[in-house]
């Protein structure tokens, strides 16, 4: 398998030694990264006896070492490679480190090799880091991320007519982030350690999210998926995980992630409480929404004719199959979630699945905004169909990016 070797020449290593260390080491099937920075590199013999043997040469020089490692990362990913040999001191590999947390992810796996500084060279005992480890390396991220430009066009939101002024809400897009990977771009709000997506980008994503819809610097607290129906109320003890949660308190901006699975927004504007929900296939059989309903209700005294829910962007049953014993459930439910019974993979209704199971728990019909409601602006198109607009597993596969439905309670000067 072909790997990826990072040489590191920026903290106490020069390219004479560097190179001298490395003939030792076979690399020249390898992908080699040099990271000089822009003030250091060295062409004395180090390219004549060392890297024209190598398969593959890039020198990273850009201005910052958070540059230089991002270009490094783009070139990783337009290689599919995820395998990195770093090359380097014990004070690199601390440096290092920090950036690695912020730039990768899970998925790629770094090996790091040190070697002792040369205290009888020159160049190695000169070298120094340019930035210091921790706080400044986050803070050298943060600003460069915020410099990248948006890509696949404005940053647009989804807003609900049915939710009143007195609460801040949307259903995001996947239009105006910095993420790059194609199923990941641009607006991705989710890092796992299965994707390509790390944690800088995202966070600079919903940094972007939150100025565009009006909560910055207030973070998101995002739902902590299980694929059941637990409940989270907020200001009692947090659960491990939860698909739901439910608040009275102004200001916190809850999310609800989804990327074909639904994302639903609950709003009592008479008690003034909020609650979000993430509703996949499981969710829904096991009764998330309506267990968000009821705890409004058991918590915060709310009446269920009050609630409105605004359901987000979600996979239709255009594009949504199931096993026909799976989708025998939501027969249960209601036969007209399964229009095609009879096929071996029938098409499963989850939107119409949910807004059936809140009407019987009372929340009135014209309170649900969903995709039946065609007199508003439409929330809830299927993702997997408008692969400009959204992200979807069902259509991208396990890289997939992740949007969000968010709302909060306004404070009075808002």
């Amino acid at each position: 398998m072909s790997r990826a070797v990072l040489v590191d020449l920026l903290h106490r290593c020069c390219a004479s030694c560097t190179g001298a260390s490395l003939l030792e080491d076979s690399v020249s099937d390898s992908q080699v990264f040099v990271l000089c920075g822009n003030t250091y590199w060295e062409k004395n013999g180090f390219v004549d006896t060392f890297l024209s043997s190598c398969k593959s040469v890039h020198i990273l020089d850009s201005s910052s070492t958070v540059e230089s490692l991002y270009r490094f990362k783009q070139t990783l990913d337009q290689l599919d490679l995820s395998s990195i040999t770093v090359l380097t001191t014990a004070q690199g590999k601390e440096v290092l480190a920090h950036y690695q947390n912020l730039l990768f992810t899970a998925l790629y796996d770094f090996q790091f090799k040190q070697r002792p500084v040369d205290e009888t060279c020159p160049s190695c005992r000169a070298s120094t880091d340019s930035v210091s480890p921790g706080e400044e390396v986050c803070e050298e991220v943060s600003t460069f991320m915020q410099q990248l430009p948006a890509l696949k066009g404005e940053l647009t939101v989804l807003k609900s007519a049915l939710i009143p002024d007195c609460f801040g809400h949307g259903f995001s897009t996947r239009t105006g982030g910095v993420s790059y990977i194609p199923t990941l771009s641009s607006l991705n709000l989710f890092s796992s350690c299965r994707r390509r997506d790390p944690v800088a980008v995202v966070m600079e994503n919903r940094r972007r999210l939150a100025l565009h819809a009006g909560f910055h610097p207030q973070p998101m607290h995002l739902v902590k998926v299980n694929h059941a129906n637990d409940v989270w109320v907020l200001g009692k003890a947090e659960p491990e995980s939860y698909d739901a949660m439910v608040t009275n308190q102004t200001g916190l901006v809850l999310a609800a992630p989804g990327a074909d699975c639904m994302p639903l927004l609950f709003a009592d504007p008479v008690a003034k409480v909020i609650g979000v929900a993430h509703a996949g296939w499981r969710g829904t059989i096991m009764g998330v929404a309506m267990a968000t309903v009821n705890a409004m209700v058991t918590e915060f005294a709310c009446q269920v004719s009050n609630i409105v829910v605004a359901v987000g962007p979600s996979v239709g049953p255009c594009c949504y199959t199931m096993e026909r014993d799976q989708a025998l459930d939501f027969m249960r439910i209601h036969p007209d979630c399964v229009p095609d019974p009879e096929s071996a993979r029938p098409h499963v209704d989850i939107r119409l699945a949910n807004r059936v199971l809140l009407q019987k728990g009372g929340v009135l019909p014209e309170h649900i905004h969903d995709n039946t409601m065609t007199h508003w602006s439409c929330v809830t198109p299927c993702t997997s169909c408008h692969p400009e607009n959204y992200f979807s597993h069902v259509r991208d596969g396990l890289n997939f990016g992740t949007q969000v439905g968010f709302l909060w309670i306004k404070q009075m000067n808002e």
